[in-house]
C-alpha cells in the first residue's frame, strides 16, 4: 500500500488501514489542522523548502510484525543482513526494525519479558497498551509544538515504544534501526519511552537510505520519561543518504536526580535540523548531550541541544564536536535556561569545530540564560584547522599523508567514540573512513 500527498482524506486512510481507535485518528486529523495553520517558514534553522504534495506518507511491503527472521520478506532480510542489522542483534537485550513505514521485526530476550520490560512498536502499543500510551502521548512533544511534530503527529507510523518498570536495570541496551528505500518517501516514526522510578535503560538507534536524485523527509518524534532516580541514555547514529532532509524532535522530562543522556552522530543528509532537549523538571536531575556532527559537499548540519532547568540544583552538559570539508556547513544551534526557581544549578557548554578547507564553513549560535544568581553557565569554543605541523609530525613517524587528516580527525571525535559501545564505535570509523 503506498499514500502519496498530505490530505485530509489520506490521513484518514493512513489511520483506517493500521484500525485504530476514534482517539487516535481524532488526534491525527486535529493535528493536521494545527499543521496547515502554521507557517511553512520556521522561526529558527536555516531556510528550505519542501513540496509536501511530492511526498509518501505511508508505504509498506508488509503489515505483519514478527520475531522470526526467516519470515520477513527475503529480498528486505538480505538487504537488512547486508548493512549488519542481523549481526548486532546478539548484543542487544531486544531488536525491532523499522521499513518504510511499518515496523517489520521485533524480538526480545525472555529475561525482558520476566521483568514485564515492554518493548514493541508504537503501532501495537497503542492497540494493545492504550491507557499507559494515553497517559503519556503527545504530552512534552505537543502537535502544537513546530511545524515537523504537527506533521508528525497527524501521519506518523512505526516507531518504538518502550516501559521500563520501577527497579529494573537493563543489562544490554535494546536498539531499532530505521530504513528508508524508496524514492520521495517520507518516514515519520514515533517513539516513546518511559524508563519509571529508579530504573535504567540504553536505546541504540540506527538510521540509513540509499540515494536517490528525488529528496526524502524523515521527520521523526521522541518523547521520554525520567522517573525519579533512574537513567536514560539514547545512542543514535543516523547515516542517511545526501537526498535526505532530517528534521527530527527529541525531548526527554527528568524527575527528581534522574539522568539523561543524549549520544547523537549526524554523518549523512541533505539537511539535519536536530536539537535534542531536557527538561530538568526534578531536583537534582542531570542532562547531557554529546553530539557529532560531519557536513561535507552539499551538506548542511545544523544540531546542537537544548536544556531547560527547572528543577534546583540541576546540571547539564553540552558537548558538541562539527567537522566541516569540500564545502559542507556545521552549525552549532543551543539553547540553555536556568529558571528563576533553578537555583544552584550549572550547565557547561563546550563547541569545537575542525573546519578541513576554505570553502566550509562553521558556525555557533548558542541562547544562554540565567534568571537567578546563585547559578552558572560556562561556553566554550574553539574552531581550528589541520595544520602542517601536524600533518608533518605524523609523517615523520611512518605514516602515510593520506591517513594524517584521517587519524588527526578520529582523535578530535575521540571524546564522542568512547561514549559508544565497541560495536558501535567500529561501525562509527568506518562510516567517518569513508566519508572523509
Amino acid at each position: 500500500m503506498e499514500i502519496k500527498g498530505l490530505t485530509k482524506d489520506n490521513i484518514i486512510k493512513i489511520s483506517e488501514h493500521k484500525k485504530e481507535k476514534e482517539w487516535i485518528k481524532n488526534y491525527r486529523l486535529k493535528s493536521y489542522e494545527n499543521f496547515k495553520n502554521m507557517s511553512k517558514d520556521l522561526p529558527f534553522g536555516p531556510k528550505f523548502n519542501l513540496n509536501f504534495d511530492d511526498i509518501i506518507y505511508y508505504k509498506s511491503n508488509t503489515d505483519d510484525l514478527t520475531d522470526d527472521w526467516n519470515k520477513v520478506l527475503k529480498p528486505i532480510k538480505n538487504e537488512l543482513d547486508s548493512l549488519g542489522v542481523l549481526e548486532s542483534e546478539q548484543y542487544m537485550g531486544g531488536m525491532g526494525v523499522q521499513y518504510e513505514s511499518e515496523v517489520i521485526y521485533h524480538s526480545m530476550i525472555k529475561e525482558l519479558t520476566d521483568k514485564k520490560v515492554i518493548f514493541t512498536s508504537i503501532d501495537n502499543a497503542i492497540k494493545v497498551y492504550p491507557e499507559l500510551v494515553k497517559k503519556y502521548f503527545g504530552k512534552i512533544v505537543s502537535n502544537t509544538d513546530n511545524l515537523y511534530a504537527a506533521l508528525n503527529s497527524s501521519v506518523f507510523s512505526g516507531g518504538s515504544f518502550i516501559y521500563i518498570p520501577p527497579h529494573t536495570k537493563l543489562d544490554r541496551p535494546l536498539q531499532s534501526y530505521f530504513r528508508i528505500n524508496s524514492k520521495g518517501m517520507g518516514q515519520f516514526e514515533r517513539t516513546l519511552i518511559i524508563v519509571d522510578d529508579d530504573s535504567e535503560l540504553h536505546y541504540i538507534e540506527g538510521c540509513t537510505a540509499p540515494t536517490y536524485a528525488t529528496s526524502a523527509l524523515h521527520a521523526a518524534v521522541v518523547e521520554i520519561y525520567v522517573g525519579k532516580r533512574s537513567k536514560c541514555r539514547y545512542t543514535t547514529i543516523q547515516n542517511w543518504a545526501y537526498n535526505v532532509y532530517n528534521l527530527v524532535t527529541k525531548r526527554a522530562l527528568v524527575e527528581e536526580s534522574g539522568c539523561m543522556e543524549w549520544i547523537d552522530g549526524n554523518i549523512g543528509s541533505k539537511l539535519t535540523m536536530k536539537y535534542p532537549c531536557c527538561i530538568l523538571k526534578g531536583d537534582n536531575s542531570k542532562g547531557t548531550c554529546i553530539t557529532i556532527s560531519v557536513a561535507t559537499k552539499s551538506q548542511l548540519q545544523d544540531t546542537g541541544a537544548r536544556m531547560i532547568h527547572i528543577g534546583k540544583n540541576t546540571n547539564s552538559k553540552i558537548i558538541s564536536k562539527s567537522i566541516a570539508r569540500n564545502g559542507g556547513v556545521s552549525t552549532y544551534r543551543g539553547d540553555v535556561k536556568i529558571k528563576e526557581a533553578a537555583t544552584n544549578s550549572y550547565s557547561m557548554i563546550k563547541c569545537d569545530t575542525l573546519i578541513l578547507d576554505k570553502d566550509s564553513i562553521s558556525d555557533t549560535l548558542p541562547t544562554n540564560i540565567v534568571s537567578n544568581n546563585t547559578s552558572t553557565i560556562e561556553h566554550e569554543a574553539t574552531v581550528s584547522k589541520i595544520n602542517d605541523a601536524n600533518i608533518f609530525y605524523l609523517n615523520s613517524k611512518g605514516i602515510p599523508k593520506d591517513k594524517c587528516e584521517e587519524l588527526i580527525v578520529l582523535g578530535f571525535l575521540e571524546e564522542f567514540r568512547k561514549e559508544l559501545p565497541m560495536e558501535y564505535a567500529v561501525e562509527l570509523n568506518r562510516l567517518l573512513k569513508k566519508n572523509l
